[in-house]
């Protein structure tokens, strides 16, 4: 008796392309979405180096999300990327960098530009001072001077502001969760305008750090007794690599 063969079809994850396996998926820019074949087992920085020709972003300003920040280095199957997938990309492209950067020199006088400079530390600044006198909270997290890390996968925790502050960072929407014991602020990565940290005088393994909110300084919200580790991680993950230009 001839035995049958049972037919199996294979998943349209993938179609093969010049030998080369693809995965078939969407990529999300600015509410646009593009349809986009890749080989399954490259890495997320070969995609980014394609995108580029898509969207117009360099990779050095591209954060890819799958699930949460895509790391360079992992190939698409370890990033799990699958057929049908949606991969948001977030960034700025040199001529939207250029023109802030534009409107933002021209927009600082030339005098206020040569006291910034001048300025004091800030561990010495009055507003600072009275806080960092307290010293740091009971639970702030171990802080290591002269290393880098990244951010570990639970939320950053023991720091202060006014009171005690946690940071959530929320990769898949795109947010960065400031907890205190009153409330949660949820604010877009996107409207952050920079970045400021120094390491804290006398205590080189924690920073204060600075998130612009708004067009001038006076919209910083300040943060205390940051691990130092985790200030670069914190300022790639919110504004891209392209704020060490």
């Amino acid at each position: 008796m001839e035995e049958k063969q049972e037919h199996i079809e294979v998943p349209a994850l993938a179609s093969d392309i010049d030998g080369v396996k693809n995965v078939i998926f969407k990529v999300v820019f600015n509410k646009k979405k593009h349809d986009v074949s890749f080989p399954f087992d490259a890495t997320i920085a070969q995609l980014k180096d394609h995108l580029h020709t898509i969207i117009g972003v360099p990779k050095e300003m591209q954060k890819v999300m799958v699930k949460g920040l895509a790391q360079d280095q992992k190939s698409l199957r370890e990033s799990g990327i699958v057929s049908g997938s949606k991969v948001m990309v977030i960034g700025s492209t040199f001529d939207d960098v250029l023109a802030v950067s534009h409107q933002t020199a021209h927009s600082i006088p030339e005098d206020k530009v040569k006291q910034s400079v001048t300025k004091e530390p800030l561990s010495q600044q009055k507003m600072h001072r009275k806080i960092l006198e307290k010293g740091p909270p009971e639970d702030a997290m171990p802080g290591v001077k002269n290393v880098k890390e990244a951010l570990p996968p639970h939320p950053l925790y023991g720091m202060c502001s006014r009171g005690k502050v946690r940071l959530t960072f929320k990769m898949e929407n795109d947010q960065i969760w400031i907890g205190t014991k009153e409330r949660t602020e949820k604010i877009s990565m996107s409207t952050i305008k920079t970045i400021v940290s120094e390491p804290i005088e006398g205590h080189e393994e924690y920073h204060i750090l600075g998130i612009q909110l708004g067009p001038t300084e006076a919209s910083r919200y300040w943060i205390y007794w940051i691990p130092s580790q985790f200030v670069d991680a914190i300022k790639e993950t919110i504004l891209g690599k392209w704020h060490y230009f």
